[in-house]
């Protein structure tokens, strides 16, 4: 019994010690880069803390990040990230799936039924991007089929399309659901993760992730493990304490208010799971459009395990 208590006593130390020691451990010196958009609501509180440590840039030129390779972490799509690595141009290993799915069907028709779709005309944004694949592919999967698919170029375009037309049915993404949700109160939406659900069993597809540069992890594997820390508790806040994250979010202009940052922030799926565990859901949504992970799911060494 005695030896019982030692051990147990040893393993409560160890594992304080640990906590104490990435408490402790100083980030300051980190440079992380993220899209200026609902995926950086997972670092929104962390960056409200220490500003000069991240950049917001347009989510159309998060590519350039991975090129540039000045950050050590990178929020960005997970199949970009992905695709990048697997060419040869990026040394960006994953760390977590943050987001997973904030796309959602809308229309301002009484009654909207995700059964409305059959036979009729949708439109949705991005064309030839994972999102507009995980949407076919839930369709599809869902027996779903629409008379025709039309695109436009982004959740705002198809936000705008749904508020000026009584009869569209759309795709469009959070936060932009809610704003136009708050402007039209006969708009209904229905998350794309329930079909998506209902056709592969996970509860939302792996949408953007955080990436480590190799040379990071390498040269600074402790600070690596806390600021993952770090990102895991800013990830949990979007579930447990909305209101900081929907402050922080507009201090940092990431949403436009606070009342729509406040609505909108639940429907956005942030969640943190660490890349090893992520691994199957990352595959499954990969083999969703493989050409959006350039041709293949990715490799073992894509994946960082904390050591």
């Amino acid at each position: 019994m005695k030896k019982e208590i030692l051990l147990l006593l040893t393993v409560l130390f160890t594992v304080l010690m640990l906590m104490t020691a990435s408490a402790e451990t100083d980030v300051s010196d980190l440079k992380i880069a993220a899209p200026s958009g609902a995926p950086a609501l997972a670092l929104a509180t962390l960056a409200q803390e220490n500003p000069d440590q991240y950049t917001f840039v347009a989510a159309d030129t998060i590519a350039a990040e991975f090129a540039n390779a000045t950050a050590d972490f990178i929020i960005a799509p997970l199949n970009a990230g992905a695709k990048l690595y697997k060419a040869g141009k990026s040394t960006y290993k994953l760390g977590a799936v943050v987001s997973w799915g904030n796309l959602f069907f809308a229309s301002q028709k009484e009654g909207f039924k995700l059964e409305d779709m059959n036979g009729a005309d949708i439109t949705l944004f991005g064309e030839n991007t994972i999102n507009a694949s995980v949407v076919l592919y839930a369709l599809e999967k869902n027996d779903i089929k629409p008379a025709s698919v039309q695109y436009l170029a982004s959740a705002a375009n198809t936000q705008q399309l749904l508020l000026s037309d009584a009869e569209a049915i759309v795709v469009t993404a959070e936060p932009a659901l809610t704003a136009a949700s708050m402007k039209n109160d006969h708009i209904t939406g229905y998350p794309v993760n329930e079909l998506f659900k209902a056709a592969s069993g996970f509860d939302g597809y792996t949408q953007a992730a955080l990436f480590i540069k190799a040379e990071t992890i390498a040269a600074q594997p402790e600070k690596v493990n806390a600021y993952l820390k770090m990102v895991e508790e800013s990830c949990q806040k979007c579930t447990t304490d909305v209101d900081a994250v929907a402050q922080a979010a507009v201090a940092l202009e990431i949403l436009p208010n606070a009342k729509v940052a406040a609505q909108a922030i639940p429907n956005c799926a942030i969640r943190y799971l660490a890349a090893p565990e992520a691994r199957e859901q990352v595959e499954t949504t990969a083999n969703v459009d493989l050409s959006q992970f350039g041709g293949a799911v990715p490799a073992d060494d894509f994946y960082y395990e904390a050591k």
